[in-house]
């Protein structure tokens, strides 16, 4: 009896494991779709190596293939001190990029190398599952590599989150605890275990002697009570402002000339 229990422990434990996924998650489409040479990575900045650019133009028509989403890299040196929207904007006007056709599903990464300022902008399906907030998470995440000049790494941030981003659906926070893979393992973990451990104990039987078993209630009870107060003590903290202006800095989407919605994020390093 004690043997079966157990392995019916063992096994609603394994279910546990199976059923703890993420429920917001969108299913990804199959890994070995076909890439293209499309460039996605235009850097006239001139911040990375003919290496760096290949290396990270092959990742983005990867995972761009896989969400069905443009995954572009543009930096600037910007002579003309544009906005930093306003390229963006011009950018997508001019050179039409899409996955799926010309002014299509795409994201842009916009590096003003004049002003060091950042912009990301979705359009389209990108514009749906990569909204304001969102694109600042993922600014976040890139800005401190951007600040110590680590461009290559920034930009491969960039490109993987904005793939992980795109496999939940609109309106749920990618960096939910709920959706860690680690967290829903020990959760499962300790369901299991406390499933295990409650089952194991049952089938050695129960204990039925208690306290009450010998106690004499007519003669037991609380023979004193005593409250006593000691002291107050009241401590100040000075709250220290944050002057960090890295980072996320507001913004939002908009239109462009030609009138292409979008999302953003806007921010320096």
């Amino acid at each position: 009896m004690k043997k079966n229990s157990l392995l019916l422990a063992a096994l609603l434990l394994l279910a546990l494991i199976g059923t703890f996924i993420p429920l917001d998650i969108v299913g990804a489409t199959d890994t070995n779709t076909s890439t293209t040479d499309k460039q996605l990575i235009y850097d006239e900045a001139g911040l990375l190596t003919p290496e760096q650019v290949n290396r990270l133009n092959a990742m983005a028509n990867q995972y761009g293939a896989e969400r069905e989403t443009d995954i572009i890299v543009y930096t600037s040196l910007n002579t003309e001190n544009k906005d930093e929207m306003v390229m963006t904007e011009d950018f997508y006007d001019e050179h039409a990029p899409g996955y799926d056709k010309p002014h299509g599903n795409a994201v842009i990464l916009t590096l003003d190398m004049y002003n060091r300022d950042i912009y990301l902008a979705g359009f389209y399906k990108a514009e749906e599952y990569l909204d304001d907030s969102r694109l600042d998470q993922i600014q976040t995440k890139i800005t401190s590599d951007l600040v110590n000049g680590d461009y290559e790494l920034a930009f491969e941030k960039y490109i993987q989150t904005v793939h992980e981003y795109m496999g939940y659906r609109p309106g749920v926070n990618p960096e939910n605890i709920l959706f860690k893979f680690w967290f829903q393992l020990v959760v499962s973990l300790g369901l299991g275990g406390v499933i295990v451990g409650v089952m194991a104990y049952r089938s050695g039987g129960r204990v039925t002697v208690n306290r009450q078993t010998y106690e004499d209630a007519s003669t037991s009870g609380i023979l004193d009570r005593q409250d006593r107060y000691l002291r107050t003590t009241v401590t100040k903290r000075k709250i220290e402002r944050n002057n960090n202006n890295n980072g996320p800095g507001g913004g939002g989407g908009g239109i462009s000339k030609g009138g292409h919605s979008h999302s953003g994020s806007r921010g320096s390093f």
